[in-house]
């Protein structure tokens, strides 16, 4: 995927923007709380249907505006090109894809495949499950199409299952739930699995680069309940008395989760921050190659604030492998990092100034 325009409106600080970008690596600077982060964000919405920087009400809409709108053309191997946009009014989310409303932002979201590494990207080594459930199924979105209508179903059995237990219903209208649950279930951990064991070599290949002294890695996957032990559908049942105490599910995929392990890291030692960092960025990194090898296309690689999550040697590292790569990147920095004024060229500049975008 190569991303050729975006366009931005009243969002955050910027209040009217339009970047073309170039195939390679584009790069915006300026100082801190410019509005460099915020043309990052509004990649990542299209992408995910959701910020990185927590809930979408915390300020996403600029001061004074009543929604804020996001734009894309992009184009692909195959179809081509395409287009998409994004509002948000602040209690709802509008999106088109080529000019049609799509039904949902999962909808969308499976059509534009975009990876972001930022500054709150340790979240998802160190951080809740759900980051890490999120990563599986974005990749899945991506490379499986049918596991979104398993995601789908399974996630309206669960919401069926959680107000029958709130209500304290019969065990009879429990049954038709769990068994939708259960089979949906069933399927969407499967593919998680799978999902996780492609990803090792690439894991392990980019481990290789940026972590070479904690060996080899070892991924492994909780599928959120004791799967060797009982199927979904007598986990649910085993669980209904517990559940219903405290009126929501305490087992099934939605509490799955997977970790890594290095070979060179004794007792499972706690990972660093820095070393969280840049198994995390591995990870990101391991998903593009992985959707780039399936799809004979990178997605769009989205990096914020680079120079301040890693020291200079890994920020070489990552742009050398990005450069020898076809993936189209969208770099911000305050500065230029010095290997881009020296070994890599850069196709595309820009820089922000007060929420201002301008071509450099």
């Amino acid at each position: 995927m190569q991303l050729l325009e975006l366009r931005i409106k009243d969002l955050r600080c910027i209040e009217q923007a339009q970047l073309s970008f170039g195939p390679g690596i584009n790069l915006i600077t300026g100082s801190n709380g410019a509005g460099k982060t915020s043309v990052i964000e509004a990649i990542h919405l299209m992408g995910y249907g959701r910020s990185f920087r927590g809930r979408v009400r915390d300020g996403l809409i600029r001061s004074g505006a009543s929604h804020c709108e996001v734009f894309i053309r992009w184009l692909e191997v195959r179809p081509g090109e395409r287009h998409a946009g994004l509002s948000h009014t602040g209690s709802s989310w509008q999106a088109k894809l080529n000019g049609q409303n799509t039904n949902s932002l999962t909808e969308l979201c499976a059509e534009i495949p975009i990876v972001t590494f930022e500054p709150g990207s340790h979240e998802l080594i160190g951080g809740s499950a759900e980051h890490r459930r999120r990563y599986l199924d974005w990749g899945l979105f991506h490379v499986e199409h049918e596991f979104v209508q398993h995601w789908r179903r399974y996630a309206r059995a669960l919401k069926q299952r959680n107000s029958l237990l709130k209500s304290l219903a019969s065990p009879a209208l429990l049954e038709p739930w769990e068994r939708e649950m259960a089979t949906s279930g069933e399927i969407i951990s499967r593919y998680r699995a799978l999902y996780l064991e492609q990803l090792d070599t690439d894991f392990n290949h980019t481990v290789a680069q940026y972590l070479p002294e904690l060996g080899r890695a070892s991924l492994s996957f909780a599928y959120g309940w004791k799967r060797a032990e009982l199927s979904l559908q007598d986990a649910l049942i085993l669980s209904r008395q517990r559940d219903m105490a405290v009126g929501s599910t305490s087992i099934g995929p939605h509490r799955a989760d997977w970790r890594v392990d290095y070979e060179n890291l004794p007792n499972k030692e706690t990972l660093s921050r820095g070393q969280e960092k840049l198994t995390a960025l591995a990870s990101v990194m391991a998903q593009a190659e992985n959707y780039a090898r399936q799809k004979n296309e990178w997605p769009v690689v989205c990096m914020d604030d680079l120079a301040s999550e890693l020291d200079v040697q890994h920020q070489e590292q990552v742009l050398n492998h990005l450069n020898h790569s076809q993936a189209q990147v969208i770099l911000t920095a305050t500065e230029t990092p010095a290997i881009l004024e020296k070994q890599i060229a850069v196709e595309r500049r820009f820089h922000v100034k007060r929420g201002v975008v301008s071509p450099l």
